[in-house]
């Protein structure tokens, strides 16, 4: 049984990783610690498990193998470093830090104290995603030339997101490092890793962050990837288009039909099973000793990715991967 602390439940998600731990056959809820101290009690006691009032104490229990971190993401490289060097195995929810210098910290320590990490990049496992990558490789749509995926709700003008998610201090940036990550590195999966990077950012509601969003990925090859996201849209499904010097697929649009084109026209290619959840691959790699090295690739790569987003809507230029710290 591996025993998990369960740090902050500041993400939107953090329940759901609760239940992640909870329905996991293998996987139990040790303690719960909060930087809000109200919050975390409140957890505790829905869950019945323990409220530790410091970190530290939580990180040097002999009784807790591993932590699930959903704190605020300014927060993530030094709760992670503290974790690694406590011999904690760590999940965490994307991205693993806002710049490429800290993501290098956290691998750093981890790999140092020989701990299990992954991060949490769902629609990496979906079963549409599964699908898509058998078509790509049958190469039935020849060289990629352009991928393009749209994800976006309607979280800041129905106003429900929480109101921490709009504080840069928190978050390191709004609509496109929350929900751009998942259209983010499923471009990064369909093109590589590109070369460049040129953002816009929109500010409809007048948050700190940005709501409205789309970054353009240059690619060595010539290849161009469109990022979109956004926290205005109603009714705006998500969407992947790839084209490519022998075909086009089209996933969404809004239906969630996955159609690959032919000569006739068009052909609906089956969507099968979806791949085990990060979290549930994250387990094995803890009881077995293995490495979530493809996870955790996508997951450096994506905080490169937004990190070049970031200062190229900053600074209203494009901005190469090359630039940044390492």
């Amino acid at each position: 049984m591996i025993r998990i602390g369960k740090i902050s439940y500041w993400h939107v998600h953090a329940e759901e990783y609760t239940q992640a731990i909870l329905n996991h056959p293998d996987s139990e809820l040790a303690a719960i610690w909060d930087e809000d101290a109200e919050r975390g009690k409140r957890m505790a006691e829905k869950y019945g498990a323990p409220f530790v009032s410091s970190l530290e104490e939580l990180l040097g229990r002999d009784d807790i193998d591993a932590v699930v971190i959903d704190a605020p993401t300014t927060k993530h490289r030094d709760i992670m470093v503290q974790a690694a060097r406590a011999g904690k195995h760590i999940f965490t929810e994307k991205v693993i830090a806002p710049t490429l210098r800290e993501v290098n910290e956290v691998r750093s320590e981890v790999e140092k104290a020989g701990v299990r990490m992954a991060v949490s990049l769902p629609r990496l496992y979906d079963a549409y995603t599964v699908a898509i990558r058998g078509v790509l490789e049958s190469g039935r749509l020849g060289t990629l030339t352009q991928a393009r995926v749209r994800l976006s709700h309607n979280g800041a003008t129905a106003n429900w997101l929480p109101a921490h998610f709009y504080n840069k201090s928190e978050t390191a940036g709004g609509a496109m490092i929350d929900l751009g990550c998942h259209p983010m590195y499923l471009v990064r999966l369909f093109l590589g890793q590109p070369e460049q990077v040129s953002a816009q950012y929109g500010y409809v509601t007048g948050k700190e962050v940005e709501d409205n969003a789309i970054v353009l990925l240059g690619c060595a090859n010539g290849a161009i990837g469109v990022v979109e996201a956004g926290f205005v849209n109603d009714r705006s499904p998500f969407s992947i288009e790839l084209h490519g010097t022998k075909g086009t697929l089209l996933y969404g649009l809004p239906e969630n039909k996955l159609l690959v084109s032919n000569q006739e026209g068009w052909e609906e290619v089956p969507v099968g099973d979806r791949e085990p959840m990060a979290f549930q691959q994250w387990i094995a790699h803890i009881q077995h000793g293995t490495e979530a090295e493809e996870n955790l690739t996508f997951a450096r790569d994506l905080t490169a990715l937004m990190e070049a987003a970031n200062r190229s809507a900053q600074s209203g230029r494009s901005v190469r991967l090359d630039e940044l710290e390492q």
